[in-house]
């Protein structure tokens, strides 16, 4: 009777081992006390919510919003930066609502009502890392050659669907690596749009009173000669004030005598997703130039689980062999394990 006892109380402490160590994911409540609404400040806002925040497979993200008021979609990346609402990944309609962070991979969400997408209500998350010890850290990047980059990718160079506080060229500039000896590549519509090189006080105050270079004439090839910040506008009208600007930074150098490598093909702007553009504007077609295709974001390496070693005494690990770490997925069955064999050794 007493053995019996002492196995039950030992299979509930695994059991309740067990629950704990598989219940270790975060929940982000977007917007914290905002919640999820069309906010004042523009997509800064949710921007900046999510910067301070680290984002791990298997956290979730909680959206409170009033139900009939708001909504929550799921999208692909080039639907968040142009707020197209029509055909998303996933739609919730009922507030609070919940989306689980499953896999290492880039997260964008717009709320489909009206203009709120417009004006503000998106979120772009990065989902870097799984739960349970740091990985080891990523071996340096190996030399590369030039490569062209298509500013804006299908969009191209215009007036962003967002207005003033559109961070569209900011986030195409985000996981880019620019070295010298790459090129810029702005494609936009002649006679309607430019190109302008500029300090970064002009680029700050977007007020275009001198410039470094000007390019008029499509597609524009700026080629990266030094390292440093680069800024970019246009000298049109308020273009710059409604987000027609991009500052990058160029970190290295790319190896010479290499081809430009692939980055990201040139399209003619898009016309359909540009509803801030001034009304009147020429819709003369781009050349059709094509330029490589994006690099892919590297994710990190995940960490192997070796297997558990037999009931007994484990063998001493080689000078030179250092032990698997045990990651958040092999605890549950370490802790389940052990006490397994605790009982056995009371049981018998």
């Amino acid at each position: 009777m007493t053995r019996a006892l002492v196995l039950l109380v030992l299979a509930i402490v695994a059991s309740c081992a067990l629950v704990q160590t598989t219940t270790a994911e975060t929940t982000h409540v977007v917007g914290d006390s905002l919640g999820w609404v069309v906010p004042l400040g523009g997509p800064i806002v949710y921007a900046t919510w999510a910067v301070s925040h680290t984002f791990l497979v298997g956290d979730i993200l909680l959206f409170n919003f009033t139900t009939g008021q708001e909504d929550v979609a799921r999208v692909t990346k080039e639907a968040f930066l142009t707020c197209n609402t029509t055909d998303p990944i996933s739609l919730r309609a009922t507030g609070p609502a919940n989306f689980t962070l499953d896999s290492l991979e880039e997260y964008y969400f717009i709320g489909t009502l009206d203009k709120n997408c417009i004006l503000g209500q998106r979120l772009a998350i990065n989902v870097t890392a799984y739960p349970g010890p740091a990985p080891a850290p990523a071996p340096p990047p190996a030399p590369r050659g030039p490569r062209d980059y298509t500013v804006g990718d299908k969009l191209g160079w215009l007036i962003p669907p967002g207005g003033p506080l559109d961070l569209y060229y900011e986030s195409w500039a985000y996981n880019k690596t620019f070295l010298v000896g790459d090129t810029l590549v702005f494609n936009f519509f002649n006679g309607s749009d430019d190109v302008a090189v500029v300090t970064k006080q002009v680029f700050d105050s977007c007020n275009i009173t001198s410039t470094l270079a000007v390019f008029n004439s499509p597609p524009a090839n700026i080629a990266l000669n030094a390292t440093g910040d680069h800024y970019y506008t246009s000298t049109y009208a308020k273009h710059c004030i409604l987000g027609q600007k991009l500052a990058i930074n160029v970190s290295g150098h790319a190896t010479s005598g290499s081809a430009p490598s692939p980055s990201s093909t040139a399209h003619p702007p898009s016309i359909a997703v540009s509803p801030s553009s001034p009304p009147g504007r020429a819709l003369a077609p781009s050349p059709n130039t094509s330029a490589p295709s994006p690099p892919a974001i590297a994710h990190p390496p995940s960490i192997a689980v070796s297997p558990s070693s037999p009931p007994g005494r484990a063998p001493a690990p080689s000078p030179n062999t250092s032990a698997a770490p045990i990651t958040a997925a092999g605890r549950p069955y370490f802790v389940a394990f052990v006490i397994y064999v605790m009982a056995l050794a009371v049981y018998f």
